[in-house]
Formats: structure tokens, C-alpha cells, sequence
């Protein structure tokens, strides 16, 4: 396992993250007790979970797992999210200072822990100041509740008026963000990256492998049956078979990982998630496992780096191609300061 700083910060987190949505619904509490010891076995540190995820029910798989092994605590770094509602209360959302105490006190009773070592604003809220946010957050580091604090699912302008206004008013900055990014979701690299990047915050990219069609489980214009997540529900989120599917871009990235993995000896998993490790201002890649052998395959992506020429292959096949104002060539050609037969 390799490590990299958490962000501006200076604490060390394992380049792979265990991610728990899955806990207490698809991964039983026994299964993901086990899944948790082999993660800490192969070095990895960093857990990332969320109030929401089964209705609070892998925070507290987490904090069972954490009492039942009190020396893990101390080598693991844990990272949570508040801000979506976790009861029918009409205050029970957003990032308000009133949502986000109860929010933060119920997350530390679930984890059965005295901090929080990162917590995440789990999307931006448009009702509230985000001065009220950073003051809440600032005043839980203070009182030792929080260590780190970062952001999820935010635009390229809310990172930098959230990390402008805590400049401002000197209070705790964020230090990561966790966006969704793998080789066919890419239009992040337009604005969200260089914005994380100009304010120092480092990413924890959720969906690496695309939901699972970067593993080369799902065919062109066959659609999935059988015990895989499209399989159960073809429609399901983001990654929608149809939708995916009926575009070109897909299939040509889907074929240059599988390339790469064949060339290497390597599986079409590792391949993606070695392609996203190597990525500017990626610190950890954030792996979602419903099976222990699901995560088994996925960590022996643990140090495995790609050529320069695979790097390319696979970045040439799903670059955000935008081909008018504001990103592409006119867009482009404003903002170059080239002089014309000039060096």
C-alpha cells in the first residue's frame, strides 16, 4: 500500500480508500467486519462512510467494529458525511448550524468515537450562508469533534467561495473533495479539479469503476441480468445501462482498458483504478466492494502504476471533448496569450 497526504494536511492516508455504502444492506455485518480486517491488513487507513448510508447503519457497523478492535483506532482515519435528511424533522437537513450539531453528535454515537478525522459536507445547500456552515464546522474542530473538514459533490465556484470566504474570515478551510470521477466520468477535469487544486484540496474520487462497467461485466446492447447492480436494476442511478450504452464514448473507453488489462496481465479493475490513482491531485481512490472478493481483486491494485503511453491510451479514449464556448476551441483561443508567429 501506498501513502499520500490527506489534502493540504499533514496527515498520511493509505492511496486506497474503503468505501461502506454498502454496509448493513448488500454487505451483511459479519461480511463487512471481515472486509474492514482485510482493508487494515493490507495497509489501507483511510474508511469513508456517511450518516445516510443504510439510514446510519454502517456508521454503526463501523463503530462496532471499531470497539470489538480498540486497537484499530488509532491506525485507521475515518471519514463521514452530514447533510442529507436522516428523519422526517423539516430542520433535519442542509448544512445548517442547527442540522449539522445534531447530524455530527449522532455520527460520533454511531462510530462510537471522541473525533471525527474528516467530515464532509456531503453536497452544497443553497439555503444556507455557507459563513454559518464554516462557523459550525470551525467551532467542532476547536472542541475537538472534528480534525479535518471537506467537501462532496460541490461545483468548481462553491469550492472557491467556500475555501475564499474561510480565507477570509480565518476560520478551518477544507482540505479534500470527494467528486465522482473514473475514465467515463471526466468533465470534472474542466473546472472542479483545477479549483481543488488552486485551493489545495485533494480528491477522494467516489464510482471508480463506473458503477461497475469498467470491470467489463456489461456487454454492448445486451442488457444485464444476474446478480450484478444493472443486472437487479437496469435503470439504477447514474450509471443506467441505457443511457451509458447509447453512447459511442463508452464502448472506446471500455475497449482501451481492456487493452491495456490484457497487455499487462492485469484485470480491467486494477487498470481503472491505477489510471485514477496517477491523476492530478488524487490522494485516495475510494473502492466500493460488495463482496470479499470484490475486494480482494480491487486492492491488488495497491502500487500498481501504468506507463506513460498507457496513461495516454486510456486518457485519449474519454477526454472531455467540448467543442464550443466556453471549454472548447473558442473558448480556448480567448484565454491563450499565444502571439501570433511568435514564440
Amino acid at each position: 500500500m501506498e501513502y499520500e497526504l490527506l489534502g493540504s494536511s499533514g496527515t498520511a492516508v493509505s492511496r486506497l480508500t474503503l468505501g461502506t455504502m454498502t454496509f448493513g444492506d448488500e454487505t451483511p455485518e459479519e461480511a463487512a467486519f471481515t472486509q474492514l480486517d482485510t482493508f487494515c491488513e493490507a495497509g489501507g487507513t483511510l474508511i469513508d462512510t456517511a450518516d445516510v448510508y443504510t439510514a446510519g447503519e454502517s456508521e454503526s457497523i463501523i463503530g462496532r467494529w471499531l470497539h470489538a478492535r480498540p486497537g484499530r483506532r488509532r491506525e485507521v482515519v475515518i471519514a463521514t458525511k452530514g447533510r442529507f435528511p436522516t428523519d422526517n424533522s423539516p430542520t433535519g437537513v442542509g448544512l445548517s448550524r442547527r442540522h449539522l450539531s445534531d447530524a455530527l453528535d449522532a455520527s460520533l454515537r454511531r462510530l462510537q468515537v471522541d473525533t471525527i478525522d474528516l467530515y464532509q459536507m456531503h453536497a452544497w445547500d443553497p439555503y444556507t450562508p455557507i459563513e454559518e456552515t464554516l462557523r459550525f464546522v470551525d467551532d467542532a474542530v476547536r472542541a475537538g469533534k472534528i480534525h479535518y473538514f471537506g467537501l462532496s459533490n460541490f461545483t468548481g465556484w462553491q469550492i472557491a467561495q467556500t475555501a475564499e470566504r474561510a480565507r477570509a474570515a480565518g476560520l478551518t478551510a477544507p482540505v479534500t473533495l470527494q467528486p465522482q470521477y473514473n475514465l467515463l466520468v471526466r468533465d470534472i477535469e474542466l473546472e472542479i479539479i483545477p479549483a481543488s487544486e488552486e485551493y489545495g484540496l485533494g480528491l477522494l474520487p467516489w464510482s471508480p469503476l463506473g458503477g461497475g462497467w469498467l470491470t467489463g461485466k456489461y456487454q454492448r446492447d445486451v442488457r444485464p441480468t444476474g446478480s450484478t447492480r444493472l443486472g437487479e436494476n437496469p435503470e439504477r442511478g447514474m450509471e443506467a445501462y441505457d443511457r451509458r450504452n447509447s453512447v459511442e464514448r463508452t464502448w472506446d473507453v471500455i475497449d482501451a482498458v481492456r487493452t491495456v488489462a490484457e497487455q499487462r496481465g492485469d484485470s480491467m479493475a486494477q487498470v481503472a483504478l491505477a489510471w485514477l490513482v496517477d491523476q492530478p491531485a488524487v490522494t485516495s481512490v475510494i473502492m466500493g466492494a460488495r463482496t470479499q472478493e470484490q475486494l480482494e481483486q480491487n486492492l491488488a491494485a495497491a502500487g500498481v502504476h501504468l506507463s506513460e503511453e498507457e496513461l495516454d491510451l486510456l486518457s485519449n479514449a474519454g477526454r472531455p471533448a467540448p467543442d464550443d464556448y466556453p471549454y472548447g476551441g473558442p473558448g480556448e483561443a480567448q484565454r491563450s496569450r499565444k502571439i501570433e508567429g511568435g514564440r
